[in-house]
């Protein structure tokens, strides 16, 4: 049925103020009016030709159709609603096999008569009042559909007695978003403005004189209403929901959350809900007692849950994650009863039972922080488990007055809670308490509680097979000992190592995108990827999320899209091969799309020189303008040994610009991670922050066992190839256009590489080292050393000199080592320096002879070949005479024209003799390529020029 929209307003001159998005009055509007507010763009248009669009809800718009059509790769309407909905509608996934979506215009309220409704009501009864009829409506939205915002001031209000039927499924999540996510734009916090259900449920801020309850809620229009008498109202199904990029702060303490719950009561269903990235809190609950399962809660800069005014639903399968890498956070539970009287009935009093939270390092005026009860809230928390970095704030606090007093009194509880934080807060006590109640020793008096800095949680934040977490009655079964309501269950934490229940339909475990299944092209795709619709309008699309433990193959012929941090089984369990077929191409839409290799698991991506294998962004699979940075990179993590391994305990190191739990670093320096051969990495490269970047192919602790050849990273945003610690070996190496380091190692790599072509961008953009190399920045003779053996490379640098950084040769620093033979080294003539190492234990190397170079040509024109430093007694040291006096058979030459043509070396030193050599082949040039042995020929990009 067509939607009515009904624009109220109270006088003529607010009408014509508000330019007729205010509420109030009764007079009916037409809809052909464009109602846009804030930057919301709307187009009414509904052009002469596509699908039938007759029994939508509100107004197709020819331009966003266009658009997100073109963005997505298929065919899309879209329906702009906004206004009033007063007669039940359904918001349909589809329209004649054509994906329909929906373009929250402004406030878009469902029900909405709340004066009238509110005047008939009897307070006499619980259980029966009479209803506006005119405020009983149902908006029904299908599973797979998507509303999305343009503006934090567009949002849906669900007011009181009207219902929202929201019930996707595992595999159709309903998805209410920005409209830059769905068109694959770069997304943020704050987007649009948020969902907001609005029931008749008590709250302790209702008049207590027996009057008409009418809470005006934080963020909406004015009239936006809740409160009552019925504990068991019923609002309607929220199942398989996902919010993005929400949140919108009117002014301070007065904002838009993920979903708002006022006053809504126990008869709603909410159940498979998450909120992700909001501006504001994820879910906040004013009052009420909805009761909510299966609850993710990730990258919300506020708190994550928040309740206050006497809120007394139950909670249970609750998963709250910090943004990685400092992202902007506050707290995973900010809880309040009331400020002014902590007592006020009534009081706040929620049960929640198996929570997982997970803190950052964010330490903005509100840092990232734990658990913190105050203004007299009570609480039951059981089977909690709350984490975090050693950066993290306090992990538990209550403050003084009431909530102090609950917890003394026995009417606040935590049990079977484990306080897992690493920063040496786990508890904090309220200065202002003048009672000497000690937090600590409160929650320990509890026998079942613990406190814990090994809990063993992987990256996804699933417990390991052995994690305390989910050992034999670890947990309470709440089902039998607190309320029916509850799952029976014997884990602490939200997930019990075994099923994964985000799996699928959450953003960042599978699902949540913005991408319609494909329709019969499901065979096609492999066992453990999921078909979407062409990102080229022309070929089997296969997805690819979450955490992968099975054994899988990449099949040629399709296109595989990477969804969030996509790992290749778990830190060693769970473990599995990702078999890659030649030809076959792997993309990222944004740089938080990336490939992991887990410990003890492999990849084997053998593609051949006609058909190599690449990892790429969607831009340049549907022929869009190309750049860097445009997805993450490949990254593979082993076993071997690095020099930040601990020296009495496992080693498990994080490793950069990767979520926390992707870790590297063992023993075993003849680890394999499988093979890599003839595979072409572009457009990656992503800075989380400063020194924390995911490169084009990042190797942290991969062993010799492993088969590196023939691979390129052209056009990275930071560097190509990164080698912590390990001893992994790698030949035919192509490097092209990246903007930061061709190649850099640290923590102790000690591999061979034979055959490195590194060319900076001839049009002179970012660049910076061809090499950098370290060992440790703290104590730059940490053992095992950094000494890798590097032969035959060409290095081509190019003018670009930046604000900090600017193309140059070749530094070593922080006490690595290194054995470099048959080097060629050159650039144009505002190149910086070609060869430079740092003063100290670097230099003191090469006078020792443990730092060697031979067989080499330096031809830089910028009158800079070598850049002098000094030994750690002060002395001068003299680059250019170690290099061509102290070392064998280098020299330097004039220009570049005089040691290449192109990309082939013409230089006629003779290469160094490797006769009897397990890995390094005698070559019969020095540099990378010769014109006889043009290894990159046919496989390689970005070399034609």
């Amino acid at each position: 049925m067509q939607t009515k929209r009904t624009f109220k307003y109270s006088v003529i001159a607010t009408a014509l103020t508000l330019g007729l998005t205010a509420c109030g009055g009764d007079i009916n509007l037409s809809s052909e009016v464009d109602n846009s507010v804030g930057d919301t763009y709307i187009d009414n248009g509904t052009g002469s030709s596509g699908p039938d669009t007759s029994d939508l809800p509100g107004n197709t718009s020819t331009t966003l159709s266009n658009d997100i059509s073109a963005a997505l790769g298929y065919d899309v309407v879209v329906q702009v609603v906004d206004g009033s909905i007063s007669e039940s509608t359904t918001f349909a996934a589809s329209t004649g096999g054509t994906p329909v979506m929906y373009a929250v215009s402004g406030a878009l309220e469902v029900g909405g008569n709340d004066t009238a409704a509110a005047a008939s009501r009897s307070l006499d009864s619980q259980t029966t009042r009479a209803r506006d009829e005119a405020n009983d409506v149902v908006i029904t939205i299908e599973p797979g559909a998507v509303l999305f915002g343009q503006s934090g001031n567009d949002y849906l209000v669900i007011h009181r007695d009207a219902k929202i039927m929201a019930e996707g499924t595992k595999d159709k999540p309903i998805i209410m978003t920005s409209l830059q996510d769905v068109k694959g734009e770069e997304v943020s916090a704050g987007q649009w403005g948020g969902l907001v259900i609005l029931g008749n449920a008590p709250s302790n801020k209702c008049p207590s004189d027996g009057s008409t309850c009418s809470i005006q809620v934080e963020g909406v229009t004015e009239g936006a209403v809740f409160g009552g008498e019925d504990w068991e109202d019923n609002s309607g199904v929220l199942k398989y929901v996902v919010v993005k990029y929400a949140g919108y702060e009117i002014a301070t303490d007065n904002e838009l959350n993920g979903i708002t719950f006022g006053g809504v009561g126990s008869g709603t269903t909410v159940d498979y809900i998450q909120v992700h990235a909001n501006a504001d809190d994820g879910v906040e609950f004013f009052g009420g007692a909805v009761n909510v399962k299966h609850l993710v809660l990730t990258s919300n800069q506020d708190d994550s849950v928040d309740w206050d005014n006497g809120f007394k639903g139950m909670l249970q399968h609750v998963y709250i994650e910090h943004a990685a890498n400092a992202g902007e956070a506050n707290r995973a539970i900010e809880a309040d009863n009331d400020g002014t009287d902590h007592y006020l009935e009534p009081q706040s009093n929620p049960t929640i039972a198996n929570m997982t939270i997970i803190g950052n390092n964010f330490a903005g005026e509100d840092p990232s922080e734990g658990i913190y009860l105050r203004e007299g809230t009570s609480a039951g928390i059981y089977n909690t488990v709350v984490t975090g970095p050693s950066e993290m704030g306090e992990c538990l606090e209550f403050d003084a007055g009431g909530t102090i007093a609950n917890a003394t009194s026995g009417t606040l509880v935590m049990q079977n809670t484990v306080m897992a934080c690493t920063n040496g807060e786990n508890f904090k006590n309220d200065g202002d308490d003048t009672t000497g109640f000690d937090l600590e020793a409160w929650f320990s008096a509890e026998a079942s509680n613990s406190i814990s800095e090994s809990i063993l949680l992987g990256g996804d934040g699933v417990p390991s097979s052995q994690s305390p977490l989910i050992a034999a009655n670890a947990g309470q079964d709440v089902a039998t000992t607190v309320n029916g309501f509850f799952d029976s269950v014997s884990h602490v934490g939200a997930l019990d190592g075994t099923t994964d229940w985000r799996e699928g339909w959450a953003f960042g475990y599978g699902g949540g995108e913005v991408t319609n299944s494909a329709t019969g092209e499901t065979e096609a795709c492999p066992e453990g990827t999921a078909a979407i619709s062409s990102v080229d309008g022309v070929t089997t699309t296969c997805r690819l999320s979450g955490t992968i433990t099975a054994d899988l193959t990449l099949t040629a012929g399709n296109l595989y899209a990477l969804e969030g941090a996509v790992f290749i089984g778990g830190d060693k369990e769970n473990s599995a091969t990702l078999t890659i077929e030649p030809g076959t191409t792997i993309f990222g839409r944004t740089g938080d799309d990336y490939l992991v290799i887990s410990r003890d698991s492999e990849i084997q991506a053998n593609g051949t020189a006609s058909a190599p294998i690449t990892f790429t962004s969607s831009q340049d699979v549907s022929g869009g303008e190309t750049s860097s940075g445009q997805w993450g990179g490949l990254v593979l993590l082993g076993n071997a040994q690095s020099n930040k391994c601990p020296t009495d305990s496992d080693c498990a190191i994080q490793v950069e610009g990767v979520e926390e739990g992707a870790v590297f670093g063992g023993t075993d320096d003849e680890d394999s991670s499988g093979t890599l051969r003839y595979v072409v990495v572009k457009h990656g490269g992503y800075e989380i922050a400063t020194d924390n970047e995911l490169n084009g192919i990042t190797f942290g602790g991969v062993g010799s066992g492993t088969t590196v050849e023939y691979i390129q990273v052209h056009e990275n945003a930071d560097d190509g190839i990164e080698f912590f610690g390990g001893t992994v070996n790698a030949k035919y190496v192509v490097l092209t256009d990246v903007e930061d380091d061709s190649v850099d190692w640290d923590n102790g790599y000690r591999g061979n590489i034979q055959y490195v072509l590194v060319r900076q961008d001839s049009e002179n953009t970012d660049a910076n080292r061809a090499i950098e190399a370290d060992n440790d920045g703290t104590n730059p003779s940490l053992t095992p050393q950094s000494n890798p053996t590097i032969a035959n490379m060409t290095i081509i640098g190019n003018d670009f000199d930046g604000a900090e950084d600017d193309a140059e040769g070749i530094y070593l620093r922080e006490g690595t080592k290194a054995q470099l033979h048959n080097f060629v080294v050159t650039g144009s003539s505002g190149m910086g320096e070609c060869f430079e190492l740092e003063a100290g234990v670097t230099a003191d190397q090469a006078v020792a002879g443990t730092t060697v170079i031979s067989n080499s040509v330096f031809a830089c024109t910028n009158g800079e070949n070598f850049k002098d430093s000094a030994t750690s007694d002060e002395a001068t040291f003299a680059l250019e005479g170690w290099v061509l006096n102290d070392n064998e058979a280098n020299s330097t030459a004039a220009d570049m024209a005089a040691v290449l043509n192109g990309i082939f070396t013409i230089d006629a030193t003779t290469p160094k003799d490797f006769t009897g050599d397990a890995f390094f082949e005698n070559a019969d040039h020095i540099g990378a390529v010769s014109e006889d042995n043009d290894w990159t020929e046919n496989w390689t990009v970005g070399l034609e020029d």
